[in-house]
C-alpha cells in the first residue's frame, strides 16, 4: 500500500484557537519538535507512539492527548496502518503555563466526556456559521481540562446562575441574526465564558448555540412559509448560507427548507 499523508490545516475564528489540523499518515514518523501552542489531540483511527520529556505515551483508543508547548515530543505509527488525528493548538488564553507540569506528568487522558466534547467541537468548527457553539465547547474542554490535571483544585458544580442566564438569553434574542461572540458576550454580563455557558445550560436546558439556533430555525420557518426562498431566508436569519440552514432545519424539523416550504 503507498504511503498516505492526506492533510487538512485551517485557523478558524474563534479566539485561541491557533491552527486546526486534520492529518492521515501511514508511514510518516515526526522527529522532536516543539510547538509554541497547547496541543490537543484526539486519534480516530489507529494509534500513535510518542516521546515527550524523554518518556514514550501512545494514544489508546478514547484518550484525549495534550502537549504542552516548549516541549519536545515526537510522533510515529504504533501500527502498520498509520492514524488518523485531528488536533487543535490552542494558546495561552485558553491553557494557562501552570498547567504545563501537570500535563508533561500525564498528558494523555481517558476521559469519555472529554473525548466525546473534543470530536463535537472539530465537528462544529468544520462548519462555518458554527462558531458560537465551538467556542462554547472549546470552554468547557478547558475548564475539564484544568479539573483533570490539578482535580484538588477543582471546584464543586454551583447552582444556575438563572439571572446570568437571562441575561445572556436577552443577549442572544437582540442578536438573533448578527450572532455574539461568546467572549464579547461575557465582557457584556462581567462573567467568566465557562461559568456563563454553564449558567446558561443549568438554567434553561439547553446549550446556548443550540438556543440561538432553534431560534433562527423558528424564524426561517415563518419566513419560509410567507413564501420567501431559502437562499433569502437564510440571509435573512443570520445562517452563513443556505446549507448551513439546510443542515440546522433538517436537524430540528425533519426536512429540508424547501421541502417544509412546498408542504
Amino acid at each position: 500500500m503507498a504511503p498516505r499523508r492526506e492533510i487538512s490545516a485551517w485557523r478558524p475564528s474563534i479566539p485561541g484557537v491557533v491552527e486546526v489540523f486534520h492529518a492521515h499518515y501511514t508511514e510518516y514518523a515526526y522527529p522532536m519538535h516543539v510547538h509554541e501552542a497547547w496541543t490537543l489531540l484526539i486519534v480516530d483511527d489507529g494509534a500513535v507512539r510518542y516521546d515527550l520529556d524523554r518518556h514514550e505515551h501512545g494514544t489508546p483508543h478514547d484518550t484525549v492527548s495534550l502537549l504542552p508547548p516548549h516541549i519536545p515530543h515526537n510522533g510515529a505509527p504504533a501500527t502498520e496502518h498509520g492514524f488518523r488525528k485531528r488536533v487543535l493548538y490552542l494558546d495561552s488564553s485558553r491553557l494557562a503555563d501552570d498547567l504545563i507540569g501537570p500535563a508533561v506528568d500525564g498528558p494523555d487522558l481517558v476521559d469519555p466526556v472529554l473525548r466525546r466534547r473534543v470530536g463535537q467541537m472539530h465537528t462544529a468548527l468544520a462548519h462555518p456559521g458554527d462558531e458560537l457553539e465551538a467556542d462554547s465547547r472549546l470552554t468547557l474542554i478547558g475548564d475539564r481540562l484544568r479539573g483533570l490535571l490539578r482535580p484538588r483544585s477543582a471546584v464543586e458544580p454551583s447552582r444556575p446562575d438563572r439571572p446570568l442566564a437571562q441575561q445572556l438569553r436577552e443577549l442572544l434574542d437582540a442578536r438573533l441574526v448578527e450572532g455574539i461572540a461568546l467572549d464579547e458576550a461575557a465582557r457584556l454580563v462581567h462573567a467568566h465564558p465557562a461559568h456563563l455557558v454553564r449558567a446558561f445550560s443549568g438554567a434553561f436546558g439547553i446549550a446556548p448555540h443550540q438556543y440561538l439556533m432553534s431560534r433562527r430555525v423558528d424564524r426561517a420557518r415563518r419566513l419560509l412559509l410567507d413564501g420567501r426562498p431559502p437562499g433569502e431566508v437564510a440571509t435573512a436569519t443570520g445562517f452563513y448560507d443556505q446549507s448551513h440552514l439546510t443542515r440546522h432545519f433538517r436537524r430540528l424539523v425533519g426536512v429540508t427548507p424547501g421541502r417544509y416550504a412546498r408542504s
